[in-house]
């Protein structure tokens, strides 16, 4: 299975589809699943359908060699005159983001190691921030190491930052935080936490990410649906 790690120095790329019916959620994930086990590219390491719990839509987490691999795969006829025309037809956005993993926190449980795959339970939530093009460091450093106390948090299983690299569907400087959780109940009460219970850490966290966000993060939660990684 799958796991996110700094050290791995591997290009991780979040491709995230909303629709507007669960239906056409099914879909994606059907069409999803069949690229996924059929997939043979070079550089590509492993790829972990989400399915939207909140909203209808999907994620895929996948990890490639290099930019180089994946721009390959992008220039390809099947992707340009096969796999775009699928999704476009079944989704309401599309974004293809490029990412680079600069923090990992664990629980003290999960031993510093992040693994991603259906055979767990975790509730994860993906949230992209837009940020100014000279904030993407601190955004980064706010949402990383400026949440620490995050640990503490009841059912807490994660927080991961990627920094974006490139995109596809999305203008401008962004950041990627992916969570995971063991419930949906224990993300709500940490996300609906009163402002006046938050600890001082997580107010001051708050603070240097408003002065470097531009609009408003977009955030779905999602639960893993499938995965492979190359070779199997």
């Amino acid at each position: 299975m799958p796991f996110i790690s700094v050290e791995d120095n591997h290009l991780t790329v979040l491709n995230l589809f909303t629709t507007d019916k669960p239906e056409n959620q099914d879909k994606l994930i059907e069409e999803m699943t069949k690229i996924v086990n059929a997939a043979t590219y070079e550089g590509w390491m492993s790829s972990t359908v989400h399915a939207g719990v909140d909203a209808p839509g999907t994620a895929n987490f996948i990890q490639w060699r290099s930019g180089e691999d994946l721009e390959k795969r992008y220039e390809g006829d099947e992707f340009k005159h096969r796999t775009m025309p699928v999704f476009s037809e079944i989704t309401t956005s599309i974004r293809l983001l490029q990412n680079e993993v600069v923090y990992v926190l664990t629980s003290d449980e999960l031993g510093g190691k992040v693994e991603i795959g259906p055979h767990r339970d975790d509730y994860t939530s993906i949230t992209v921030f837009t940020v100014t093009a000279d904030g993407q460091d601190e955004a980064v450093d706010a949402l990383g190491a400026g949440q620490e106390f995050i640990k503490d948090f009841p059912g807490f299983r994660s927080n991961v930052v990627l920094k974006g690299l490139r995109a596809r569907g999305l203008d401008g400087t962004f950041v990627v935080t992916y969570s995971q959780w063991d419930s949906k109940e224990a993300f709500e009460a940490f996300r609906d936490q009163d402002p006046e219970q938050h600890s001082e850490a997580r107010k001051a966290a708050v603070g240097r990410l408003r002065a470097v966000i531009e609009g408003a993060p977009t955030t779905n939660t999602y639960k893993v649906v499938h995965t492979r990684a190359a070779g199997e």
